[in-house]
Order: structure tokens, then C-alpha cells, then sequence
């Protein structure tokens, strides 16, 4: 009886301890919070609603990846190429992506409170619906990006290019967009209370301020 209790106990302990490392890992990468997977491969990985705050993607390979609603607030992911990848309602509060390739990457519903993107580039980004209050993307190339819908509130995009990019009802209320290109972009319906467009390119933009 003692051998069977004895042995009994071995196989819950190992099982406990098999439990506390079963974190998904893909190509070397620990999706957990915290981890370091700088520079990994993770292309087209499915990582949805997965946990993977203040996580280490800097230079990592995320084309094509499905991060929908996954918690990445203070997660690193500078010069990541995001290129495709699916990040609707994701959470990116305090998140870096300076450099980051957003190449017809969907961040639609995002919550990107002082979401860090300075220099950020890419063409066809969808952004609609996202919460970009206090977001930096000074420098950043995002030509022909969605905003429609977003809140850019005190959002900084000075020296941008987004040519082409629409901004229909959107909140702009106190963003920066001094000498930012704005070339074709569209702002039909914006708020744009005490926002500033200081030495902003306008030419063919729909609805711009005229008083700048």
C-alpha cells in the first residue's frame, strides 16, 4: 500500500514539474512574458491571445503572424518585420516598434497607449479603430495607412510621411503633425481641436486645415 501511495506522489510531482515548463516555444522562442526572442524566426506563427508582455521581438521575423488580441504591452519589437501580420485588438500599451516594417500589417482596434514607433515604415497599414493616444510615430513612412476612426489624441507624428493616408473621424485633438508630408491624405470628419501642422505638406489633402 505504502509502494502504490509512494508511487502515486512520484507521478503527481513529476507532473506538476512537466506543467511549469510546458511553455510553447517556436523555433527556440519561449512565448511567454519577458522572453528574448530577438532576431527569431516566427513567420506566420499563430500567437493569439497569448500572454507576451514586456517579450523581446527586436529584428525578429513576424511576417505573416497572427498576434490577435495578444497582450503585448511593454514588449520590444524595433526593426521586427511585422509585413502581413494580424494584430487586431492587440494591446500594445507602452510597446516599442521603432523601426518596425508594418507592411500591410492590421493593427485595427489596437489598445497603442504610448505606443513607441518612431520611424516605423510601411504602405497599406490599417490602424482603424486603434487607440493611439500619446503614440510617438515622429519619422515614421506610412503612406497610404488607415486611420479612419483612430484616436490620435496628443499622438506625435512630426516629420511623418503619410501621403495618402485617411484619417476620416478621426481624433486628432492636440496630435503634432508639424512638417509631416500629408500629400492626398484624407481627414473628412476629424476632430482636430489645438492640433499642430506646422510646416505640414498638404497639397491635394481632403479636408486639411487651411490656416496653417
Amino acid at each position: 500500500m505504502q509502494r502504490h501511495l509512494l508511487s502515486a506522489l512520484a507521478l503527481v510531482l513529476s507532473t506538476a514539474v512537466w506543467a511549469s515548463d510546458d511553455v510553447p516555444t517556436i523555433n527556440g522562442c519561449k512565448l511567454e512574458p519577458g522572453s528574448n526572442c530577438a532576431g527569431m524566426d516566427l513567420r506566420n506563427a499563430d500567437l493569439s491571445n497569448m500572454n507576451l508582455k514586456k517579450i523581446n521581438f527586436d529584428k525578429a521575423n513576424l511576417s505573416g503572424a497572427n498576434l490577435r488580441h495578444a497582450q503585448l504591452d511593454l514588449a520590444t519589437l524595433n526593426q521586427a518585420n511585422l509585413t502581413g501580420a494580424n494584430l487586431t485588438r492587440a494591446s500594445l500599451q507602452q510597446a516599442s516598434l521603432r523601426g518596425a516594417n508594418l507592411d500591410n500589417a492590421k493593427l485595427i482596434a489596437i489598445t497603442g497607449w504610448a505606443m513607441m514607433a518612431q520611424g516605423a515604415q510601411g504602405k497599406n497599414t490599417d490602424f482603424s479603430g486603434a487607440n493611439l493616444d500619446f503614440a510617438r510615430l515622429s519619422g515614421a513612412k506610412l503612406r497610404k495607412a488607415n486611420f479612419n476612426a483612430a484616436n490620435l489624441e496628443m499622438a506625435w507624428f512630426t516629420k511623418s510621411d503619410v501621403r495618402q493616408s485617411t484619417f476620416i473621424d478621426a481624433n486628432m485633438q492636440e496630435s503634432k503633425f508639424s512638417e509631416a508630408n500629408m500629400a492626398k491624405a484624407n481627414m473628412s470628419g476629424a476632430r482636430r481641436h489645438y492640433a499642430t501642422f506646422l510646416g505640414t505638406f498638404m497639397e491635394g489633402c481632403t479636408a486639411c486645415p487651411t490656416d496653417w
